[in-house]
């Protein structure tokens, strides 16, 4: 098979915004559908989270195919030019097409460039010699890329348009069919980038704080509740593995996740495992490259992500749907929501039986609502800090999608000395306008503009977001500090960890 396309993309911009990533990866291959019917639905492109499976040879399979892929669409990003192994795939693939100009004398231009983010300004050689803007891509797309124009406006014209020359670009250069690289080992390519400047300084890692608010064993009500709460269970070794509730060695049915002697120990799927959720996130967060520390929420959480903030740190709740809307958390959830925590995701694990679905389902979860009413409205759109129904399978996705997010969120606050602050997160400066744009600038200078009106006669209307605010007053609040775990000191095993 030879794929009309091998989409190269940086793991951390899908971990960015992978809503966006992969919105245009399905537009543009729906969009070669259309332009050629008779490519079939196996033949039209090749993403590695789309074809490979558990057991299979990764690196392998990725060199046979951007050995075999007749072109190459390739996400410009700073995290791009940071990643060794996009290096390797770029690399690769451009041998390719010299080799088949050498071979035949066809200039083919099968490496398709796409500005997902402005890049860093100083690229190799190699990379600067392929032109990667046209200017009736527009001046939104030149200065922002398409990231910036899937934010703004998902479905809109000038998007729209960036995906129908893509798509053009990709069946015309694979017309040409580009000789195969039968025997590409990607392992053994010497890619041409990191680029030096934006690769990941070592040492230079940003600290995740991480807050519990679960139940534990021993947390029991003062009497059963008629909304089906539970008591929760102890967890114990053989509970563990038989899938009992932990009380005696019952055959009850799992309800409600497992609990242990503190609320660290909660594990809310099913069937439990060990570590559990907060352990599993710290390790997930360290192999990311930044270090977390563990502390439960308590009465001054409010205070605790304040000082978070001003230490450029971001926190991530994670919550237990059953504890949200009992104290000791209910309170201070609360007190959570009222205010303005813009650098702080909250996840809410959830087992789909816990409970079925029907009525207790829903009173759970309404309850849920009514402690986060204000953060719950910010629940959708596509880099949400707020999620809700987080299941096992993706758990591990939704933690590194809400830190980074959250942590860009840091970036965009912090003006004083911005180039010391996207160091603290990995990352190199600002990227720089491109060179060769020579996109008007605007707005016109004041002589080609024609004069304003007059301002009206009264007093001057108020500007947009200028009346006071009415600040919630802080209610008592706690929060009890438990580990901290440092950065991971190897890489994470994941084959594409990397990219």
């Amino acid at each position: 098979m030879r794929p009309y396309f091998f989409f190269s993309y940086a793991r951390r911009d899908h971990l960015a915004g992978g809503a966006f990533v992969d919105q245009f990866f399905t537009d543009l291959r729906d969009e070669l559908a259309r332009i050629e019917p008779e490519a079939g639905p196996g033949e039209l492109a090749y993403r590695d989270t789309e074809r490979l499976r558990v057991g299979d040879d990764w690196e392998r399979q990725l060199s046979r195919m951007v050995g075999a892929s007749r072109t190459m669409v390739a996400l410009y990003s700073p995290a791009y030019f940071a990643s060794d192994y996009c290096g390797k795939e770029w690399t690769a693939f451009d041998l390719r097409t010299r080799r088949h100009e050498e071979q035949t004398g066809e200039s083919v231009p099968a490496l398709i460039p796409v500005l997902w983010e402005p890049p860093p300004e100083d690229l190799p050689a190699e990379v600067r010699r392929i032109q990667y803007v046209q200017h009736d891509f527009g001046a939104e797309y030149a200065t922002g890329g398409l990231r910036h124009l899937l934010r703004t406006d998902p479905h809109g014209a000038a998007y729209r348009s960036v995906v129908r020359v893509i798509a053009e670009r990709v069946r015309e250069a694979a017309a040409w069919r580009v000789a195969e690289h039968r025997d590409l080992d990607l392992g053994r390519v010497d890619g041409c980038f990191p680029v030096p400047e934006i690769a990941v300084p070592a040492g230079r890692s940003s600290l995740v704080r991480l807050f519990v608010a679960a139940r534990w064993a021993g947390d029991r009500p003062a009497a059963a509740a008629e909304d089906g709460d539970r008591v929760p269970a102890q967890r114990s070794g053989t509970a563990a593995a038989a899938g009992t509730d932990g009380a005696g060695g019952s055959d009850e049915r799992y309800r409600g996740g497992w609990y242990g002697a503190h609320p660290r120990d909660w594990a809310p799927y099913h069937p439990p495992r060990l570590p559990s959720l907060a352990v599993q996130a710290q390790q997930v967060i360290t192999r990311a490259g930044h270090s977390t520390s563990l502390e439960t929420v308590g009465d001054d959480l409010a205070d605790a992500l304040d000082r978070a903030r001003e230490n450029n740190e971001v926190s991530v709740l994670l919550v237990d749907p059953w504890a949200a809307g009992r104290e000791p958390y209910r309170q201070a959830l609360r007190d959570f929501d009222r205010q303005n925590h813009p650098v702080t995701a909250v996840l809410l694990p959830d087992s789909s039986d816990d409970p079925p679905s029907g009525p207790a389902r829903a009173r759970l979860w309404e309850g849920v609502r009514e402690v986060f009413a204000r953060t719950w409205l910010h629940r959708s759109g596509p880099e949400p800090l707020f999620r809700i129904h987080v299941r096992r399978e993706r758990f591990e996705r939704e933690l590194l999608s809400t830190v980074t997010v959250a942590q860009n969120r840091l970036l965009d606050q912090i003006d004083d000395d911005p180039v010391t602050a996207r160091a603290q997160f990995g990352l190199g400066p600002d990227p720089r306008p491109m060179p060769g744009l020579t996109i008007p600038a605007w707005p016109p200078p004041a002589a080609s503009r024609p004069p304003e009106p007059p301002a009206p006669a009264g007093p001057p209307l108020p500007r947009p977001g200028s009346a006071p605010g009415n600040g919630a007053a802080p209610g008592a609040r706690a929060a009890r500090h438990e580990q901290t775990v440092p950065p991971a000191t190897r890489a994470p095993s994941e084959g594409e960890a990397d990219r």
